[in-house]
């Protein structure tokens, strides 16, 4: 009989996650229901917001992980058998199906049922195309009221939302500076994601870098990291200035005193306008969003990099090393 393998969280993380706060269990296929169909995952993305779900004060989404429940996380499935006559075999389906390989559903709480365009993968619905794509359009978009006369900048600019906000700032015709972690992910935001200029947080004097960068300011700042990046940024930004907080990668995992927004004058004295988002704020704007970032890829504007690892047992090394930094782009987990 086919099994489910699943990733179970183990107990909180005292700062970084390890392997052992993760736990790997089979359990029997689940069976379907009236009006359910079952789904094979085929991918599982692995995302920074998981971090908070596992404990450490954060109150992200309102809810928390508790020792045994299966980790959250978005997957792109196949249905291979059906009691809904909205979802046939074969159809491919995206939802927050859990770190397993196998899920049943009846559709309530789905993203969306993938239809495929020709030239796109199906992997990229779960990057450029879905929700990462989505957070990019959103916070430029929506929060940040994005205009063709922008500066832009964007930390963790080789990260797959990092590396969507730029590129879809420069399809409006922005001016985009990157910030990302050494010479090799700059080369790839500067060669292949099309950033003017990306700055390098790890070499010396990243206010000197923004500086030389910007030299006329920066309207829009897309923050993924928060911290010490965050306040060097802050000194930067042109007086009505908009920050859209995607998240605070420098701050999941710290073990001590969270760190502060030291300049905080700065935000009266230049005016600035700071908001923090999350994607399930603004399902209405989902569809809108999709249909344009797959008009950019088709066209050659939007480019993407995944990094994948293969097989659900490997997904909590995989997560880790994300939180790292170790990837380029979309951090996958292949399940079938």
């Amino acid at each position: 009989m086919t099994t489910n393998t699943q990733v179970l969280f183990r107990h909180e993380p005292d700062g970084l996650p390890t392997v052992e706060d993760f736990e790997i269990v089979n359990r029997p296929l689940p069976e379907i229901g009236e009006n359910q169909f079952l789904i094979r995952n085929l991918y599982l993305s692995l995302d920074p917001y998981m971090r908070m779900l596992m404990g450490g004060g954060w109150t992200y989404s309102g809810n928390s992980l508790s020792p045994g429940d299966l980790m959250v996380g978005r997957v792109l499935g196949e249905v291979i058998e059906s009691h809904n006559p909205d979802y046939q075999p074969g159809d491919h389906v995206i939802g927050r199906l859990g770190w397993q390989t196998h899920a049943v559903s009846d559709g309530a709480g789905l993203d969306f049922k993938v239809t495929p365009k020709e030239g796109i993968p199906l992997s990229a619905y779960l990057g450029a195309c879905g929700s990462t794509g989505a957070t990019a359009w959103v916070g430029l978009k929506v929060v940040a009221g994005l205009t063709a006369a922008d500066t832009v900048l964007v930390s963790a600019a080789a990260g797959s939302v990092g590396s969507a906000v730029g590129q879809i700032a420069k399809s409006m015709g922005c001016r985009v500076i990157g910030i990302a972690g050494g010479p090799e992910k700059c080369r790839v935001v500067e060669g292949e994601f099309g950033a003017d200029v990306c700055c390098d947080y790890k070499a010396p004097d990243l206010a000197g870098q923004l500086a030389e960068a910007a030299p006329d300011g920066i309207d829009v700042y897309f923050d993924n990291v928060g911290g010490e990046v965050l306040d060097t940024a802050m000194a930067h930004l042109n007086r009505g200035a908009r920050i859209a907080v995607c998240g605070v990668l420098s701050q999941y995992n710290n073990d001590g005193a969270a760190h502060g927004v030291t300049n905080t004058r700065l935000i009266f004295d230049k005016s600035l306008r700071i908001e923090g988002f999350v994607l399930s704020n603004y399902r209405d704007k989902w569809a809108t969003a999709r249909t344009e970032l797959e008009d950019l890829y088709l066209s050659g504007q939007l480019k993407y990099r995944e990094t994948i690892a293969d097989g659900i047992s490997n997904a909590p090394a995989a997560f880790i090393g994300m939180l790292q930094g170790k990837n380029f782009g979309k951090q996958l987990v292949r399940l079938a």
